[in-house]
């Protein structure tokens, strides 16, 4: 058995030879700044927002008003903002502190302004789920349990911020989203009104892809990129667009995969399977052959 001295010389050396690792400056190496996002933070203002758009599904009664929770968020996501500003800038922010104050409460006002649009939008997607969705009940169960417009609403909110120029945050946000629901939407990405992923386990869109209104997604579907060009250095080109255009009332079914900075016209319809890298004009529909199916009858059986 180990004497406590031994043990303590074990936990010193581990310690140091991690304080010597933290000098790199190639990740979040100081424990104790305040300017990196708390992750559980934002995950409970992203809560406080949903509630506000939809009163009384996400707070279960805890709390008492629209105003107390529009309070809550302006103090504790203008604090979390404030924290990725002056992380954005490596941490040397002394003289900065009370621009970097003014700024991340004028962000989040840009926001909360935004609310009552962003709210009107998400009716369009409710509609479309319960229109879109023999199964669907009601609105409320759509709400309650849905996780495609759980991402879809959570994706709308960090959208406002990643335009903005917010940093860290939205990812956080849609990130978090991903975790919860499987849905993968990038907080870059831009979505009309009345987006409906149905079940949506496996979807991925793209930083630049663009949904028109009225788009049915299915499960397991990916709007990404085809190829990443490089610069001369060998390092990724970031910000082009390279991810595809959906028009309106277009439907792509499960497992399709449509890649590249294309655009699919209105009206078209994308088969489950389907792998695309081109364009497509409106009001097509495209499909892929049928797999060939081998059976083998067991026990002579047939």
């Amino acid at each position: 058995m180990m004497t406590l001295r031994e043990k303590n010389s074990v936990l010193d050396r581990i310690n140091d030879e991690l304080s010597a690792s933290y000098s790199d400056r190639l990740g979040i190496n100081d424990p104790v700044n305040d300017t990196v996002p708390s992750r559980a933070e934002v995950i409970g203002v992203t809560g406080k927002l949903l509630e506000i758009i939809f009163p009384g599904f996400e707070g279960a009664g805890t709390y008492p008003s629209t105003r107390v929770l529009l309070g809550a968020v302006m103090r504790e996501l203008s604090d979390q903002i404030g924290r990725a500003l002056r992380h954005s800038k490596g941490g040397e922010c002394a003289d900065c502190q009370e621009d970097c104050s003014f700024k991340s409460d004028e962000l989040t006002i840009k926001l909360l302004n935004a609310l009552p649009g962003i709210r009107e939008i998400l009716k369009a997607d409710v509609e479309a789920a319960y229109k879109g969705d023999p199964a669907a009940r009601n609105y409320d169960e759509i709400i309650l349990s849905y996780p495609g417009l759980k991402a879809i609403a959570i994706q709308r909110l960090a959208h406002e911020l990643f335009t903005a120029g917010v940093p860290l945050i939205p990812r956080m946000m849609t990130e978090y989203a991903h975790s919860e629901t499987g849905i993968d939407i990038h907080p870059g990405a831009t979505l009309g009104k009345g987006v409906f992923i149905d079940h949506g386990t496996g979807v991925v869109v793209g930083e630049t892809a663009v949904i028109g209104d009225n788009v049915r997604i299915y499960q397991g579907v990916t709007l990404g990129a085809v190829n990443f060009p490089k610069n001369a250095c060998g390092m990724l080109i970031k910000g082009l667009r390279r991810h595809p255009t959906i028009g309106s009332n277009v439907t792509i079914y499960s497992g399709a995969s449509v890649l590249g900075d294309v655009t699919i016209g209105d009206d078209s319809i994308i088969g489950g399977n389907v792998w695309l890298t081109e364009s497509l004009p409106p009001g097509t529909k495209i499909t892929a052959l049928p797999p060939e199916h081998r059976m083998k009858f067991l026990n002579g059986k047939k």
